[in-house]
């Protein structure tokens, strides 16, 4: 089909639009509250003078808002503006070459030279009396005025007076034509989410333990909030809640025979009381879930459950939709494997049947359903085993009625596919940061995922520990290794979690090599005492507080290490972007011996003197150390202190 007349002259190029995900396939990821800097490289031929535009709104919205953009340099432009509203938000550009500033600045270089310009207010003249045409009321007649004074100045000086006078300029921009206007080949999304999606501490807990002799229940789970509240986490996470099926049921260590009493494991869904919608009666009724998250709420705690789209046998789905999952020749429905490992008391679902669409809309109805029991914050076991396709669709359709709801997403799987996730909509992702363990690694690994591009759309979680992983380091070197990782979670992002055990140190693995836990709290009940000698639980609460009263850290894109030079020392800092708020961390690697290293203050970036003097002031024990110039000197040792964490004081 042939391009208009007015789709001719539209010869503006926008490119290189920023930020942007895959080119705009996808959201970028911001917060409520954050200013969105959108920058392209604008131009066209010739020498006009172009006027550019950021267009945005919110999702719902029909008109969009609008503010200037400025020319930076070399063909680049920029503009703003606020997500003031949680929600999704998009966003645009469009530019052309203004006719009359292009006239007045060929029309001063021409008197500067001294030529004759008589010809040149005719012109101008004919530009003011086309935007007259195009206003109505008084600013016509002024616009009209302001043509015949140009048309009829008797000297040029006069006539570029009134062409420069600052209410015409505003007259002329007010009534400009837009007609052919050249427009970005898309608009841009933008997912503003509310501030705990950047900035959070979880602790993990399995609501069936911590009583003797017997199954715990959701009035037990209560009881122990207030602790976790003490500690200053933001979220309690619950793994499975729902009946566990009976079928193949787990032993404990994960044996294939279950002895009677053994709770078996959570993320065996579904039996006689039900399936995904259901608790597990042990734990109580769906009035006690929601008096947990009440009194959870009441404390400044956020409950985030479990999503995880599989099944017991017993499950309902078996009997009611066979169609949802994979079948043997046999026709009878297969278990879950990853050779050469089986799990008989698990059911795949499968995303490939004949009616997909039903299977989606159920799952989605499983997580509006526990939305409407008080949950905001859902961890989503293995999303790397379904569809990004339904991700995609399902994290839309959810945050599009509920836009507070957040999704973290459990994928220790390959780079591209967590990434490719978080792009499809999931809001948090956990990371390598487990198996990431010496100097260079995690420099390399933490300045990929908190720049740009990656971090426009990839939120890192930090966890040391989870009930699938107790890493070698964490075996080996004990209590002080335990430390070293918390201290490192707790700073390198602002996204972090433990799971519960992790204050006592529990570090003893179901055999050599391996990286599950002796006695796994997924397939028993267990009970600890949570003033037991060794306990880092003091450690645990310092940096929670130390992480509240700093913005410096409630951030992870202004993460930027410095150099040091000990290998076994990691030196790394944040600020806020006012600088009024300087963190710096320094954390031994080495769990054993103790370290001292020289580190580099970057001295430009705090904008200090070369000789100027401040002081460095230890949040962990509160010590203040006086420093000078580029470089100082920090001791750390694993059994006193691991870490400083400093404060910069001017």
């Amino acid at each position: 089909m042939p391009a208009s007349r007015h789709d001719l002259k539209r010869t503006v190029i926008i490119e290189a639009v920023a930020p942007t995900v895959d080119a705009g396939r996808y959201a970028v990821k911001r917060e409520i509250g954050a200013v969105v800097e959108v920058s392209a490289d604008i131009f066209k031929e010739g020498h006009d003078v172009l006027l550019a535009f950021l267009e945005y709104r919110r999702a719902g919205e029909t008109a969009w808002r609008e503010t200037p953009m400025r020319h930076v340099d070399n063909d680049r432009w920029v503009g703003a503006f606020t997500l003031d509203a949680v929600g999704r938000w998009a966003f645009a550009l469009e530019a052309l070459a203004d006719p009359f500033r292009s006239w007045l600045a060929d029309l001063v270089k021409r008197l500067d030279a001294g030529q004759e310009v008589a010809s040149d207010l005719l012109e101008g003249a004919a530009l003011v009396r086309a935007a007259a045409g195009r206003a109505r009321g008084p600013a016509a007649r002024e616009l009209r005025d302001a043509a015949e004074r140009l048309a009829r100045a008797a000297e040029p000086a006069a006539a570029v007076a009134t062409a420069r006078d600052g209410r015409l300029a505003l007259l002329m921009d007010a009534h400009l034509d837009r007609s052919t206007a050249t427009r970005s080949a898309r608009e841009y999304e933008v997912v503003a989410d509310v501030e705990r999606a950047r900035f959070a501490a979880w602790y993990e807990m399995f609501p069936r333990s911590g009583v003797p002799g017997r199954h715990g229940t959701f009035k037990d789970a209560e009881a122990q909030l207030p602790r976790i509240a003490r500690m200053g986490f933001d979220v309690v996470y619950l793994p499975p809640i729902h009946p566990v099926g009976r079928t193949h049921r787990k032993g404990r260590n994960n044996s294939l025979t279950a002895a009677p009493g053994d709770p078996g494991s959570p993320w065996a869904i579904g039996g006689e009381a039900g399936g995904h919608t259901a608790v597990h009666p042990e734990l109580g009724t769906l009035d006690d879930f929601e008096r947990f998250v009440a009194r959870a709420h009441a404390l400044g705690l956020e409950v985030a459950l479990d999503f995880a789209i599989q099944c017991s046998p017993d499950h309902p789905w078996a009997r009611e939709h066979p169609e949802w999952f994979f079948h043997r020749p046999d026709g009878t429905i297969k278990h879950a494997e990853n050779p050469p490992k089986k799990y008989q008391d698990i059911y795949p679902v499968n995303f490939y049947g004949p009616e997909p669409q039903a299977l989606w809309d159920e799952l989605k109805r499983v997580l509006e359903f526990w939305i409407g029991h008080g949950v905001r914050t859902f961890r989503v076991d293995n999303p790397h085993t379904k569809p990004v396709r339904f991700w995609e669709w399902l994290i839309r359709e959810i945050k599009d009625e509920c836009p507070d709801v957040i999704f973290l997403a459990e994928a220790f799987t390959r780079p591209k596919m967590m990434q490719v996730l978080a792009k499809a909509g999931f809001t948090q992702s956990y990371t390598y940061f487990t198996w990431r363990n010496a100097k260079q690694e995690l420099i390399d690994y933490f300045t990929e995922i908190t720049q740009p591009p990656v971090a426009d759309y990839f939120r890192g979680h930090l966890w040391p520990n989870t009930p699938d992983i107790l890493h070698a380091t964490l075996q080996t070197g004990g209590r002080p290794a335990f430390r070293m990782r918390l201290l490192l979670a707790a700073t390198l992002s602002s996204l972090y979690g433990i799971y519960s055990g992790y204050e006592l140190c529990e570090n003893q693995p179901v055999a050599e090599g391996s990286e599950e836990y002796l006695n796994s709290e997924k397939y028993e009940l267990k009970v600890r005492d949570w003033d037991a000698p060794g306990s880092i639980t003091d450690l645990v609460t310092t940096l929670n507080r130390i992480r509240r009263e700093h913005p410096a850290l409630q951030r992870s894109t202004n993460l930027r290490f410095y150099p040091c030079d000990n290998p076994s020392v990691l030196w790394y800092g944040k600020m806020t972007e006012a600088g009024d708020d300087v963190i710096f961390v320094a954390v031994s690697l080495d769990p054993v011996a103790p370290q001292a290293a020289t580190v580099e203050v970057p001295l430009e970036a705090l904008g200090l003197a070369e000789d100027a003097p401040y002081r460095m002031r230890d949040l962990l024990g509160d010590a203040a150390y006086e420093w000078r110039g580029r470089r100082g000197w920090v001791r750390l040792d694993p059994q006193g202190a691991p870490a400083h964490v400093f404060l910069l004081e001017r």
